[in-house]
């Protein structure tokens, strides 16, 4: 017995009307406007550094490297296992701890680190946001408990917005558990609404687009 044919015993049952039936939702693309990459790198730029963010765009792999190296100092960091960071010699440095597979070991260094280092999937130009997809290689926890993020971007990976983003993502639910997009550091006003940064995550984020 159909759905349709049991709902129209119900609806008879208690005497109301069927009614007209509801038309199909119009069918909408998206018009993803064509944009240049060196005006998303602006926009981003902007946007990331109108949230307190810092911005830093790498000529090269080793020059990524020794941002990262100039930035972290001495400072302990732990870096995911995103290919990007391997690429660039991000975890070769000395300061650097990687390829942890213990979770628990991987939560207590996060706790204690002064840098988190990942790479982001995705780059969000008229927001200046940082989309993050879970995967077994990039642990979320990595870009949330440390008290200072470094994300590593490629320029390919900038899109323009969120419709951009969207139209790009093979069907995500089959991809990744979760999405997390990262817009500047973490920051709130709960308290006699006074901005305060770094209580929920991160109070400072460091973007390299290379």
């Amino acid at each position: 017995m159909s759905r349709d044919h049991v709902l129209h015993k119900v609806r008879t049952a208690l005497r109301r009307n069927v009614g007209q039936p509801i038309p199909a939702p119009p069918s909408v693309r998206l018009t993803i406007p064509e944009v240049d990459i060196e005006t998303r790198v602006a926009s981003f730029c902007m946007r990331l550094e109108a949230l307190a963010g810092k911005m830093y765009c790498a000529s090269s792999q080793q020059d990524a490297r020794a941002y990262v190296e100039a930035v972290t100092g001495r400072k302990t960091a732990v870096a995911s296992n995103a290919p990007v960071l391997r690429e660039c010699g991000i975890t070769a440095l000395p300061n650097v701890r990687s390829s942890i597979t213990d979770r628990h070991e991987l939560r207590a260094l996060c706790a204690s680190a002064g840098w988190g280092i990942t790479g982001a999937d995705y780059a969000l130009a008229d927001t200046g946001s940082l989309v993050m997809l879970s995967s077994p290689e990039e642990a979320r926890m990595i870009s949330l408990l440390p008290p200072a993020h470094i994300a590593i971007v490629q320029r390919a990976r900038l899109m323009t917005g969120l419709d951009e983003l969207l139209s790009n993502l093979p069907r995500p639910a089959d991809q990744t558990s979760s999405m997390v997009l990262i817009t500047g550091p973490s920051r709130t006003a709960d308290i006699e609404q006074i901005l305060v940064r770094g209580v929920h995550g991160p109070g400072e984020i460091h973007v390299v687009l290379i």
